[in-house]
C-alpha cells in the first residue's frame, strides 16, 4: 500500500494489536480438537473430538453434553462449545496429555437452588445453569498456573478455589474472583 492514510494505518495497527492480545488461536482450521475428561462424580471418562474438519462435531458435542450433565438430576443440556474451546486452549498451553477432571459442569436450576440453600457458595444465577461453566483441574498442573492461564485467555469468568482444588471457567463476561 503506497502512502497509507493515517486512518488506515491506525485501523491496521489496532486490528493487529487486538489479534495478538486475543490470546491463543488454533493452529489449523481443519484440525481436530480432542479432549480427554473424567467426571469425578460419576466416574465416567470420555476422550472425543468436539471439533473436526473446520467445525464443531455434533456427535462429539453430544458426548460432552452427557458427560457434563447434572448428575444429581440426570439432566443433560447443550453446553456452550466455546467452553470446550477454553479447556482445549488451557490443555494446549500446558501441553497437557492427561485427563481433565470435572468437578462440576451443568447444574439444573433445582440442583443449583439446593446447593445454594445448603450454603455451598453457589451463585443464584450461576453460569452452570446455562451450560456455560465448568469447574476443572488438570492433575500435575499447578492450580495457580491454571488460574493464571485462564485469566490470560480473557475468554470469560475465572474463579479460583484452592481449598477445593479447582478453577472455575465460564463463557460469560470477563471477570475474576
Amino acid at each position: 500500500m503506497k502512502n497509507p492514510s493515517r486512518r488506515r494505518f491506525l485501523a491496521v495497527t489496532c486490528a493487529t494489536a487486538a489479534a495478538v492480545s486475543a490470546g491463543p488461536t488454533f493452529a489449523k482450521v481443519g484440525s481436530s480438537r480432542t479432549l480427554k475428561m473424567r467426571n469425578l462424580h460419576t466416574g465416567e471418562k470420555l476422550e472425543a473430538a468436539y471439533w473436526s474438519n473446520g467445525d464443531y462435531s455434533s456427535s462429539g458435542l453430544k458426548q460432552f453434553n452427557k458427560l457434563l450433565r447434572d448428575h444429581r438430576a440426570n439432566e443433560v443440556t447443550r453446553m456452550d462449545p466455546k467452553l470446550l474451546d477454553i479447556v482445549y486452549k488451557l490443555k494446549e498451553k500446558f501441553n497437557f496429555k492427561g485427563t481433565v477432571e470435572i468437578i462440576s459442569g451443568y447444574r439444573s436450576a433445582k440442583t443449583n437452588a439446593k446447593l445454594r440453600a445448603a450454603g455451598r457458595g453457589v451463585a443464584k444465577r450461576s453460569y452452570h445453569t446455562r451450560g456455560m461453566a465448568m469447574d476443572i483441574r488438570m492433575p500435575g498442573v499447578s492450580l495457580s498456573k491454571l488460574r493464571q492461564a485462564a485469566l490470560n485467555l480473557k475468554a470469560g469468568g475465572v474463579g479460583y478455589y484452592p481449598k477445593s482444588n479447582f478453577v472455575h471457567v465460564d463463557t460469560g463476561p470477563v471477570r475474576r474472583w
